[in-house]
C-alpha cells in the first residue's frame, strides 16, 4: 500500500502549497452576525470590569479588617460582583454558541452553493469525498474561532489590560519582573502557532483523502464484496486514517507545548510575586493587603493567557481550515463564467431558418488541471491493482484524455429543426463529448457551436440547458421516490403526467408493485430498480421536459429487445415535434434517422443516411455488420 500512499500523497501536495487563509478572510463571516457580536463585546467589557473591581474590593475588606472598621456593605458588594459576573459569563457563552453555529451553517451555506454551481471541469479535477470534507469537518472548526477563540480574545485582552494597570498602580517593580516572565511565554507561544496552522491544514487534506477513499469503496461496495476485496480496501482506506492520526499527533504534540507554557508563567510569576513581595511588605513598600490584591490582579493576569494560548491554538486549526474552505469559495461559478462570456460575446440577431444545432470546425482538448487529476487517478488505480491484485470496472461518460492530443479535432456537422441525427462511431470517438459540449459542461477550444442560430456561448447555461431533455450515459438514480427523480428537470409536472410518462416507457409495473405508487422509493443510487429500469426512468424524465431538443447517449444499451421496441416507439412519439440527437449502440437505433454522423479519433469520417453510409464509408459498414455494437 505504500505506492499508492505516495501517490495520494503527491496529488494533494499541490494544495497544501496553496495560499493559507488569514483572520481578514474570516471577518465576511463574523460580521454576518456584528450585532450578536456587538452585545457580546459590550457583555465582555461589563464582564471584565466586574472581575477586576473583585480584587480591589478584597484589598479594602482586608484594609478593614486591619482598622477594625465595618466591612459588612464590602462584603454584599463583593457577592454581588461575583453573581454579576457569573450571569454574564453564562449569556455571553450561549450568545457565543449560538453565533458559532450560525458561523458554521452560513459557511456550510456558502460553500454547498459554490459547489453546486462550479464548472463541471472542477468536478472532473477534484475528487468527490474531498469536496464533502470541506462542506462537513472543515466548516466545523470554524466553531472554535468564536466559542473558544474570540469570546477569550476579546474578554482575556480587557482583563489583561486591566490587570497590568491595576499591578502598574500598586507595585511597578514587581510588575516588570512579572513581564519579563510572560514575555518569554508570549513568544514562545507565537513561534508555535505557526506550526499549528500548517499542520492543521495537512491534517484537513488527509481527511478529505479519508472522506474519498471511504466514498469510493462505500460506492462500489457490491463490486468489493463480490471480488473478496473487503479486507484489502478496508487496508486502503484504514492508511489514509493512519496518516490523518499521524498529523493529529503531530498538531497534539505542539498543542501540548503551548498549554504548559502558561502554567510555567504562572507557577514563575508567583513565585517572584512572592519571594519580592515579602521583601517589599517587610521594609513597608507595600501593605500586605496591596500584595494580596496584586496576587489577584496576578491570576486575572496569567490565567486567562493559558485561555488565550488555547485560543491561538484553536484559530490556527479554523484558519488552516478555512484556507481549504476558501480555495473552493474563490473558485468561479458557471454563472459568474457566463457573465463574463456575455460582456465580450454579445447575443447576435435570430435567425428562423438556421439549424437546431451546428457545429462548425469545433475542436476540444480538456483543461490542464482535469488531464493531470485524470492521470493521477489512473496512476493511482495503477498502484492499487499492482498492491491488492483487485480489478476494478471504470465507467465514464466522456473519453479519457490525453495531455497531448484533442478530444475532438475539426467536428462540423448540422442537426435540422425537427430532425433526427445519430452519432455513430467506436469507443472513444468522441460522441459523448459531443453532448457534453451541447449542454456547456466545457466550451471548445476552437470553433464553434450554434443553437438556432446563435453562438451557444451567448445563452446563459441555465437558459441553454432548458432546450435540452439530456438522458446521459449511465444517468444515475437519485436517492428519493420515483416522483423526486422524474419532477427533477419538471418541478411542477403533475402526477397524471409523470404517470404518462412512466407507462411511455414501459414502467407501469414500477407504478404497481407499492401502494404509494409515485412515492415508491428506489433505493440510494436506484437499487431498487433494475439496471434497465433505471435507465427508463432517465428517459422518462427527459421525456417530462418541455424542451425543444432530446439528447439521448446509448439510451437503449441496457433494453433487452421488447422493452428497445416499446422504448424506440414512446421516443418517436416524444420527438415527433422535437429534434433529436442520440448517440447509437445499435442498428436499429440508427437506421430510419434523417442523418448519421460517423466518428473516428475524434473526427467526423462520414455524413448521411444509413444507405448511403452503408456505400461510401467503411467505418460504417463495419459497425453495421457488427450491428454497431464496437
Amino acid at each position: 500500500m505504500s505506492r499508492t500512499a505516495s501517490t495520494r500523497g503527491r496529488r494533494r501536495g499541490a494544495h497544501q502549497e496553496g495560499p493559507r487563509a488569514t483572520f481578514r478572510q474570516l471577518l465576511p463571516f463574523l460580521l454576518e452576525h456584528k450585532r450578536t457580536l456587538v452585545v457580546v463585546t459590550a457583555l465582555s467589557i461589563v464582564g471584565a470590569a466586574t472581575s477586576l473591581v473583585q480584587p480591589l474590593l478584597v484589598g479594602r475588606v482586608i484594609e478593614s479588617v486591619q482598622a477594625g472598621d465595618t466591612f459588612g456593605t464590602l462584603v454584599w458588594l463583593l457577592i454581588g460582583f461575583v453573581i454579576v459576573s457569573s450571569i454574564i459569563s453564562g449569556y455571553q457563552h450561549y450568545l457565543l454558541q449560538r453565533t458559532g453555529t450560525a458561523v458554521v451553517h452560513s459557511s456550510r451555506r456558502k460553500l454547498i452553493s459554490r459547489i453546486l454551481h462550479l464548472p463541471i471541469s472542477e468536478f472532473d479535477a477534484r475528487r468527490t469525498g474531498d469536496l464533502v470534507s470541506r462542506v462537513g469537518t472543515d466548516t466545523t472548526l470554524l466553531y472554535a474561532v468564536l466559542t473558544q477563540g474570540l469570546a477569550d480574545a476579546l474578554g482575556n485582552a480587557i482583563l489583561f489590560l486591566g490587570a497590568l494597570i491595576a499591578m502598574l498602580v500598586i507595585d511597578p517593580v514587581l510588575l516588570l519582573l512579572i513581564v519579563v516572565v510572560i514575555g518569554a511565554s508570549v513568544v514562545t507561544v507565537v513561534a508555535l502557532s505557526g506550526r499549528i496552522r500548517e499542520a492543521s491544514t495537512a491534517q484537513q487534506e488527509k481527511v478529505g483523502e479519508l472522506a474519498s477513499g471511504v466514498e469510493r469503496a462505500v460506492g462500489s461496495i457490491r463490486t468489493v464484496r463480490a471480488s473478496g476485496a473487503s479486507d484489502r480496501e478496508a487496508t486502503a482506506v484504514s492508511q489514509l486514517a493512519a496518516d490523518a492520526y499521524g498529523i493529529g499527533v503531530r498538531i497534539a504534540k505542539i498543542s501540548s507545548l503551548v498549554v504548559p507554557v502558561a502554567g510555567i508563567a504562572l507557577q514563575l510569576s508567583l513565585l517572584v510575586v512572592l519571594g519580592v513581595g515579602g521583601f517589599r511588605v517587610a521594609d513597608g513598600t507595600i501593605t500586605i493587603a496591596a500584595l494580596i490584591t496584586f496576587i489577584m490582579f496576578l491570576f486575572m493576569l496569567v490565567m486567562p493567557l493559558a485561555s488565550t494560548f488555547g485560543a491561538i491554538t484553536s484559530v490556527n486549526q479554523a484558519l488552516g481550515a478555512l484556507g481549504r474552505i476558501q480555495e473552493v469559495l474563490d473558485l468561479p461559478t458557471e454563472t459568474q463564467q457566463d457573465a463574463a462570456t456575455a460582456a465580450a460575446l454579445p447575443r447576435e440577431e435570430p435567425d428562423a431558418d438556421a439549424p437546431a444545432i451546428e457545429f462548425r470546425d469545433v475542436r476540444f482538448q480538456y483543461p490542464e488541471n482535469v488531464v493531470e487529476a485524470r492521470a493521477a487517478a489512473a496512476k493511482e488505480a495503477h498502484s492499487l491493482l499492482a498492491d491488492a491484485h483487485l480489478e476494478r470496472s471504470t465507467a465514464s461518460a466522456t473519453p479519457e484524455p490525453g495531455a497531448d492530443r484533442e478530444v475532438l479535432r475539426g467536428v462540423s456537422f448540422a442537426v435540422p429543426r425537427g430532425a433526427r441525427v445519430a452519432l455513430v462511431g467506436p469507443s472513444g470517438a468522441g460522441k459523448s463529448t459531443i453532448l457534453s459540449l451541447l449542454e456547456r459542461f466545457y466550451d471548445p477550444t476552437g470553433g464553434s457551436i450554434r443553437l438556432h442560430g446563435h453562438d451557444a456561448r451567448t445563452y446563459p447555461r441555465d437558459e441553454l440547458r432548458a432546450q435540452f431533455g439530456y438522458v446521459e450515459q449511465d444517468a444515475p438514480t437519485l436517492a428519493g421516490s420515483l416522483a423526486d427523480n422524474l419532477r427533477l428537470a419538471s418541478p411542477t409536472a403533475s402526477d397524471a403526467d409523470c404517470e404518462r410518462v412512466l407507462r411511455a416507457v414501459n414502467l407501469g409495473d414500477v407504478l404497481e408493485r407499492s401502494p404509494l405508487g409515485l412515492g415508491a422509493p428506489v433505493g440510494e443510487d436506484g437499487v431498487m430498480l433494475s439496471g434497465g429500469e433505471r435507465q427508463r426512468l432517465a428517459i422518462a424524465r427527459a421525456l417530462l421536459t418541455d424542451a425543444p431538443i432530446l439528447l439521448l447517449d446509448e439510451s437503449t444499451s441496457s433494453l433487452d429487445g421488447v422493452n428497445e421496441q416499446r422504448m424506440r416507439a414512446a421516443i418517436d412519439a416524444a420527438s415527433s415535434d422535437r429534434t433529436l440527437v442520440v448517440i447509437a449502440h445499435r442498428l436499429s437505433t440508427v437506421i430510419d434517422s434523417d442523418l448519421i454522423v460517423v466518428l473516428q479519433d475524434g473526427a467526423v469520417v462520414g455524413r448521411g443516411t444509413h444507405a448511403e453510409l452503408v456505400e461510401s464509408t467503411p467505418l460504417y459498414r463495419d459497425l453495421a455488420r457488427h450491428q454497431l455494437l464496437a
